[in-house]
């Protein structure tokens, strides 16, 4: 089974302190979920049409686990403290 890839794109950020809070609880909601955090932050570098956005890069044993730890209500807790404090994509992507 392939692995998965669970990857937040923050395009803005509205409120630092909601997000911090999020972060506290999410990190660990995920990572109970199976997940491995492999990087977050900055780029290091951006190319053709990328922009310098916050980005998290969490690795599933499978979409479906990365969809449970997602859906699991440790990580709806996380959610429901970030609310509206940023504006960002989630994208999970099976490996090949």
């Amino acid at each position: 089974m392939p692995k998965a890839y669970f990857i937040s794109i923050y395009h803005a950020i509205h409120d630092e302190n909601a997000l911090a809070a999020y972060a506290k609880l999410a990190g660990p909601a995920l990572v109970a979920g199976g997940g491995r955090i492999l990087a977050r932050g900055l780029p290091a570098a951006v190319k053709e049409q990328g922009e310098m956005n916050r980005t998290v890069l969490i690795e599933f044993d499978s979409v479906e686990a990365a969809l449970k730890a997602y859906d699991s209500p440790a990580y709806k807790e996380a959610l429901a403290l970030l609310g509206n404090a940023v504006d960002r994509e989630i994208r999970i992507v099976e490996g090949v």
